[in-house]
């Protein structure tokens, strides 16, 4: 096998010229993605849409990835500034994501030993993110992890196991600090509720039973 093969199997691999050159293509679109003019949101939706290849992602520059092409983002997709995913393996995001600033998604890995990190070999594990997930500012999902559906991740974490659905999961390491239930529908920023003139305009748009 070549270094690609190996490493779309998910094996230790050598980042060599052939997958390079398959990194050529990406920090060229990314080099038009992190200097356009940040009022151009067209321009950049459009840039976004040849990076990912969808329609309705949305991320504020700048942004980082390896390929561009390993990450695959559902429906209504936001990743806010200075997002970096390493996406040496496939990452995965559902519907109505949200990633705030500085959230990093590392599929990349590479030998504890020394002598062995050292001689070159590297490899990428998948990344799982389910729907309805919001990821908070500073966060780090580590190699392998797979986050369930309607999950919250506090700030700062940093996630290094999979996170079951319906959580709010905080902390270095991240962990479950409670499970969201229909007590949390109306609420806003700890125990503030939404103001009924807001919450009668999430209902009329449908909203109030997600």
């Amino acid at each position: 096998m070549n270094n690609i093969e190996r490493r779309d199997k998910g094996l230790a691999y050598i980042s060599d010229s052939e997958v390079f050159a398959e990194q050529i293509r990406c920090r060229k679109i990314l080099q038009k993605l992190n200097f356009m003019d940040r009022s151009d949101f067209a321009g950049i939706a459009k840039v976004v849409k040849e990076l990912l290849g969808v329609d309705d992602a949305f991320i504020n520059p700048p942004f980082y990835c390896d390929y561009g092409s390993h990450i695959k983002v559902g429906k209504n997709f936001i990743a806010n500034y200075n997002c970096t995913i390493l996406d040496v393996a496939k990452v995965t995001i559902g519907d109505n994501c949200q990633l705030a600033p500085n959230v990093s998604i590392f599929t990349a890995g590479h030998p504890i030993y020394p002598s062995t990190r050292n001689s070159g070999y590297e490899y990428g594990k998948e990344i799982t993110i389910g729907n309805n997930v919001w990821i908070g500012g500073n966060s780090v999902i580590c190699p392998g992890v797979h986050i369930g559906n309607n999950v919250v991740i506090g700030a700062g974490s940093v996630v290094t196991k999979d996170i079951l659905d319906w959580c709010v999961a905080v902390g270095n390491p991240c962990r479950v600090l409670r499970k969201i239930t229909q007590e949390d529908k109306r609420k806003l920023f700890k125990d503030e509720q939404i103001d009924q003139q807001a919450w009668e305009d999430i209902l009329c748009r449908g909203f109030g039973d997600i």
